[in-house]
């Protein structure tokens, strides 16, 4: 066991509510350390989000520390040893150190204890294992720091072991490569997830959405699926033949215009290009409705063009977030480069423009004869088509003119 690194910066840990926590139930013969993630962000230098707390106190010890102190407690998780400390409004996870009695699969058979050791090398990645005291002390059980150091990310103990534990660890394994490893993924932890690939069909479709979701968004994310797909993993994933290069591109297309990196856009670049992939990575992944709609809106990308005129009817037929979506995907897959000018300025139009209201409505139709019914809708498209033509004119005259003429065929 290591105790040879301190945190850095550790204000987070000092200060503040994390510091009420962990003084809470650190004392009285019970030990408590903030574990996994938050360590791992902080060595890294990587923002320090979901705090996370193991300590040697058992739930129901947990429980009442945090209700004399007038905090809430929710038994989130008690029967794995978990509760949720909410302290000034925001949820703290606090889980009581554990070890497997029997494993299989998610459903693992623990029994609480007060070893740090076995906690830690009950846990998936070496990374992820290590814990500090509220001084700023870091234990490692695993060999944690030295990958930290070499950028590694390797499975803790048996690589093989640890995935049919959970076969969600294998796209674990490449997310958190893509976000903290460098160079070419741990042999061991590559030669595991490839005899172990068809573990994935045993998931449920949503685990694997969200993990997906979040590998899209990883700086180095190109790399890892492309290892992903050399081995068979990202066509079990998808379900269908991935498009690399598509995904490449869009993400530098949304950094070349400042766009905010968005997993679905992303996911879209990935895995679509005609409506029936749209159709069966919907189902394949069990997207919500919202998800469903966005990535099948980016039909028809082939005939996006960078032209601003045009991109005005486009976008005020689509709405901002469908257009960004389509127009984005349209020029990933075009020849043009990310510097591209007429690209930039067809994707940055919703910055600059915003699509005015139709002026038209069913009564203009009405008075002008058009009877109820499909004529009238038909004649409100007809008028809405050509009132987009005309680069969305705001003269009265002209306006009324294409109403008359509407009203007329239409008739």
């Amino acid at each position: 066991m290591s105790e040879a690194a301190h945190l850095g910066d550790r204000a987070w840990l000092q200060r503040g509510k994390v510091a009420e926590l962990l003084a809470l139930l650190d004392r009285n013969g019970e030990q408590a350390r903030v574990v996994g993630g938050a360590v791992r962000n902080a060595l890294l230098a990587h923002p320090v989000e979901e705090i996370d707390v193991a300590t040697t106190a058992v739930p129901e010890e947990v429980v009442r520390r945090a209700q004399a102190a007038g905090l809430k407690a929710v038994p989130t998780g008690i029967e794995h040893g978990t509760v949720s400390i909410i302290i000034e409004g925001h949820p703290f996870e606090v889980t009581t150190l554990r070890e497997d009695v029997e494993t299989y699969g998610r459903k693992a058979k623990v029994a609480f204890g007060r070893d740090w050791q076995r906690d830690a090398e009950r846990r998936d990645f070496t990374i992820n294992a290590l814990s500090a005291t509220a001084d700023g002390k870091v234990y490692d059980y695993v060999g944690g720091l030295a990958d930290i150091a070499a950028r590694r990310v390797r499975f803790i103990g048996d690589a093989h072991v640890r995935i049919t534990e959970d076969y969600l660890r294998i796209l674990r394994f490449f997310r958190f490569h893509a976000y903290f490893g460098e160079g070419a993924p741990d042999a061991a932890g590559l030669h595991a997830c490839i005899r172990t690939r068809d573990g994935l069909e045993r998931l449920s479709r949503e685990r694997v959405r969200m993990e997906l979701l979040k590998l899209l968004l990883a700086p180095r994310a190109t790399p890892a699926l492309a290892v992903m797909a050399e081995c068979g993993i990202l066509v079990t994933v998808l379900g269908g033949v991935p498009y690399l290069a598509s995904y490449e591109n869009v993400a530098k297309v949304e950094a070349a215009i400042g766009a905010v990196p968005e997993a679905t856009r992303r996911l879209g670049a990935l895995g679509v290009a005609v409506e029936e992939d749209a159709e069966r990575l919907a189902e394949r992944l069990r997207l919500s409705n919202a998800e469903r709609e966005r990535i099948a809106a980016l039909e028809h990308w082939w005939d996006v063009t960078p032209d601003e005129r045009a991109g005005r009817g486009l976008l005020y037929r689509l709405g901002r977030e469908t257009f960004t979506d389509r127009v984005l995907v349209a020029w990933a897959r075009s020849r043009a480069g990310a510097a591209d000018h007429a690209w930039r300025m067809l994707a940055t139009l919703p910055e600059r423009w915003s699509p005015p209201v139709f002026p038209l409505k069913a009564a203009d139709m009405l008075e002008r004869g058009v009877a109820k019914g499909p004529e009238l809708g038909a004649a409100l498209r007809a008028a809405e088509d050509a009132w987009i033509a005309s680069e969305f004119t705001t003269d009265r005259a002209a306006i009324a003119a294409i109403a008359d003429r509407a009203a007329r065929e239409a008739g």
